[in-house]
Order: structure tokens, then sequence, then C-alpha cells
């Protein structure tokens, strides 16, 4: 995953959550979320930290994988606003999006094209 803006790598190891449960449960329970990891919840439009270990840097996207918004290191137990142009978020590692000046406006390309 490359933000294509700033020519920045986000991930090279990340998987995709589709279903209801596999996007419920997230990375509750995770204890280790190094850098170059990443999980993308589709669709998904608000989220929450509840249950989880880590802290994480959340960016919300729209159909074309723009950024909508972005929460730095969103703390264990807290949930973030519902974003209603958000059509999926990708959870990074806390500090990802700024040590990759990640940004609202800013478009990400994945390994795999964007659902329509």
């Amino acid at each position: 995953m490359v933000n294509e803006s700033r020519q920045t790598l986000l991930a090279t190891e990340a998987s995709e959550a589709e279903t209801f449960g596999q996007r419920f449960k997230g990375l509750m329970g995770v204890t280790d979320f190094p850098m170059g990891h990443g999980l993308h919840l589709v669709p998904c439009t608000s989220i929450h930290t509840f249950f989880m270990k880590l802290p994480i840097d959340a960016l919300f996207l729209d159909q074309s994988r723009v950024v909508l918004d972005v929460y730095h290191a969103l703390r264990p137990w807290r949930m973030s606003r519902f974003h209603p142009g958000a059509h999926s978020v990708l959870e990074l590692p806390a500090g990802t999006a700024l040590s990759s000046g990640t940004q609202p406006g800013d478009r990400l390309v994945f390994n795999v094209p964007a659902r329509r």
C-alpha cells in the first residue's frame, strides 16, 4: 500500500476484513502490530478500539481510496466519529500516517483494484 500523492510506503503486508465478523474483530486482542502491516476494513464508516491493546492510525477512505480523515495514534477504548462519505478504513500501526505525511486528500494505491 502506497500513498501515491506523497510517494511513501504505508504497508507491505495487509489483510482485508470484508465480513461483519472480520470487521468486528478487527485488531481486538492483537499484541503485536509491527510497522509495515495493515488491516483494510471494507465497507466501513466508523471504528472503535474497544478491547484493543495498541494505539493505531486510522485512514478513512472514499471509494477511490482518497483519504477523507486521519486519526493519529487512536488509543484503546475510543471511537471515531461517523464518516458518511467513507467507503473503507485502513488501520495501520500508530505513527505510520505521521511518518509518511499522509493527510486528507491523498490518494492511496493498493495491490488490488479499488472496489466500485
